[in-house]
């Protein structure tokens, strides 16, 4: 039986829509699962290349969407985004804050340079295209936002800090939960996902530059289902969350991990 997809007719903003190496990166997975359900989607990424790519596994599927090279560390260009998304498409419907600018030091390490940077892209850039989305999701008769966060935000990570990153992140949550609470009796549903152990090109090159591959630290070890996640895990999460199948859900932070949060290895 043929029918729609899940977002057709739906306009999306997925940030950091590109991946930093070969293979797919969760901002990749979701731009693609969106536009593969239909929807027409807004590329944003600081890399026009890394979002042209996404645009042409796009396009090569019939889908539609349109790039919009940002750097999210400046609010002139935040407050860009959403006019150049207008014009391209009329409005927004879903906006997906993904991208992330991560910080591998430790708390006596990390600078006030370092943390004002991530906590620029990672929720001062969540936070105003929030405020510039939700006017005309209000207008189009609502719309749902999805932030992806990390467990970094909700577990320790061993021993080996990033209360930079997981600072910003965990101030994502709350900015769900207040949003949420603001603005839902106007059609807006919020909720965040927070990836765990994910195969992508960022994760494998930062396991690189340590001297590792990701079959010697067997990463899959950690979770409860013995195995690694990847961006599809993310993006399928993201869809639920996005369609119509997540209608009655919001103020949620969701783990996909694998159980990584709730094992004791």
């Amino acid at each position: 039986m043929s029918k729609a997809g899940k977002l057709a007719g739906k306009i999306a903003v997925v940030t950091g829509a590109g991946s930093s190496g070969p293979g797919v990166g969760t901002g990749k997975a979701m731009a693609i699962t969106f536009a593969r359900e239909g929807a027409k989607v807004v590329l944003v990424d600081l890399f026009e290349d890394r979002a042209r790519d996404t645009l042409e596994m796009i396009e090569s599927e019939g889908g539609e969407a349109a790039i919009v090279q940002a750097d999210l560390s400046d609010i002139p260009s935040i407050e860009k985004v959403m006019a150049d998304c207008v014009a391209a498409f009329g409005g927004v419907d879903i906006l997906v804050n993904n991208a992330a600018l991560t910080s591998p030091y430790g708390l006596l390490e990390t600078t006030t340079e370092q943390l004002e940077k991530c906590i620029a892209v990672n929720l001062t850039a969540p936070f105003l295209l929030c405020k510039a989305a939700i006017p005309s999701m209000i207008e189009r008769g609502g719309g749902s936002i999805i932030n992806i966060t990390s467990i970094a935000s909700l577990r320790g990570q061993g021993g080996k800090g990033c209360p930079a990153y997981a600072s910003a992140k965990a101030g994502m949550n709350g900015l769900m939960i207040d949003i949420a609470d603001s603005f839902g009796r106007q059609g807006i549903r919020i909720n965040c996902v927070a990836p765990g152990i994910i195969d992508t090109p960022m994760r494998d090159a930062t396991i690189a530059k340590g001297g590792h591959t990701k079959e010697s630290l067997n990463l899959g070890k950690k979770t409860c289902l013995g195995i690694e996640g990847d961006a599809w895990d993310i993006a399928r999460a993201a869809l639920f969350l996005a369609g119509p199948d997540g209608r009655y859900i919001t103020g949620v932070h969701l783990p996909v991990d694998g159980g990584v949060i709730s094992t004791s290895h």
